[in-house]
């Protein structure tokens, strides 16, 4: 199924770049500026997304011991720390015009920045560890407690006085005009689908890695 997901994805993106650039109308108040925001919110969206999907697949791996579970966390986040990467470089571009300067220490960029750190960190505390199931409990215990910044991105700007605008796309609905929605929702399908493609892709990497070194392909390999 993978290459299904990475063509779908490859068209979504570029039917979606081109509404989001060609066809969306200019916004009144932020001009031209605004449309980093096709890219930078559903970057931002999926790097808390795939947290917490990781995260739960990490507490699978932990409580069950699913050697499957802790492949799939490991296999999210590297995923997972792109799109939080995306998420502040193009929060730096657009913050620049609105606000005047690359970075300010607001409560959201601060939690984001907190989170691609802890992606991070889940990447390096597996590796530094050779026995592969010690180091899928020690990184899951690192994702699970490292949840707990998600919620606060996200409630981050109803909290404290920030200077990140609030959520456009809300569950009670959107006063986005209707191209700037197809373009959004289009983008964020097409990132969605890529992480799906590419996570199946580690994965299955990691897999055939694990089973390249497991007891029994040793054994084997010494009879022949």
């Amino acid at each position: 199924m993978v290459p299904w997901f990475a063509w779908l994805s490859a068209v979504l993106f570029a039917v979606g770049l081109y509404i989001s650039f060609f066809v969306a109308p200019m916004d009144a108040q932020q001009s031209e500026a605004y449309r980093i925001m096709f890219i930078h919110v559903p970057a931002s969206i999926l790097s808390m997304f795939i947290y917490l999907i990781m995260a739960g697949y990490a507490a699978l791996g932990l409580i069950f011991n699913t050697r499957l579970s802790s492949m799939m966390a490991s296999a999210l986040a590297p995923t997972g720390a792109l799109f939080a990467f995306l998420s502040l470089w193009t929060g730096a571009l657009w913050g620049k015009p609105m606000w005047g300067a690359w970075w300010v220490w607001d409560a959201r960029l601060t939690s984001e920045l907190i989170l691609l750190f802890l992606y991070l960190g889940f990447i390096a505390l597996h590796a530094s560890i050779d026995d592969p199931r010690r180091a899928d409990r020690a990184a899951a215990l690192l994702a699970i407690v490292g949840s707990v910044n998600v919620p606060i991105i996200y409630f981050s700007v109803k909290w404290w006085n920030t200077l990140h605008q609030g959520s456009t796309i809300k569950f009670t609905g959107t006063s986005m005009h209707v191209a700037m929605q197809q373009g959004m929702y289009t983008m964020l399908l097409a990132c969605w689908l890529y992480a799906i493609a590419v996570t199946l892709t580690r994965v299955r990497s990691i897999i055939l890695e694990r089973e390249r070194n497991a007891q029994w392909v040793l054994e084997l390999s010494e009879a022949k």
